[in-house]
Formats: structure tokens, C-alpha cells, sequence
């Protein structure tokens, strides 16, 4: 999918110099991916405290397995 994008060239060129990528494509490809992986790691933070879990279970017995 070729794509036309007007990127901030400043913020491009510092993200390919600490990133160590070797083209801007592959620099926007690892930032889309962290930009993804941070968003979903927000939604699992949500769940904290909201999960209710069985008393009486015994995860050093399922260790010993």
C-alpha cells in the first residue's frame, strides 16, 4: 500500500538515530509497533484489582508438577 505521509522529518531522523534502524520505513514500522504494544499494555493495566481469584487454590502444588 504505497502512502503519501507528512511526517515531522526532525522527529524521523532523532527516532532512526536512537532506534539504530537502517531506513525510515523500518524506524515508522518499530514505532507503529510500540505504539501498539503500549496501548494494549494501558487496556491490561484496567483489569488490575478486577479479577477475583479462588481462595483455597494452591499454585505451589501446580509448580510441583
Amino acid at each position: 500500500m504505497a502512502t503519501n505521509l507528512a511526517i515531522n522529518d526532525a522527529l524521523l531522523e532523532k527516532a532512526l538515530e536512537i532506534g539504530g534502524y537502517k531506513s525510515k520505513k523500518d524506524t515508522v514500522n518499530a514505532a507503529l509497533e510500540e505504539f501498539i504494544r503500549r496501548r494494549n499494555a494501558k487496556e491490561l493495566v484496567k483489569l488490575f484489582g478486577t479479577i477475583e481469584y479462588d481462595a483455597s487454590y494452591d499454585y505451589k502444588k501446580m509448580r510441583s508438577r
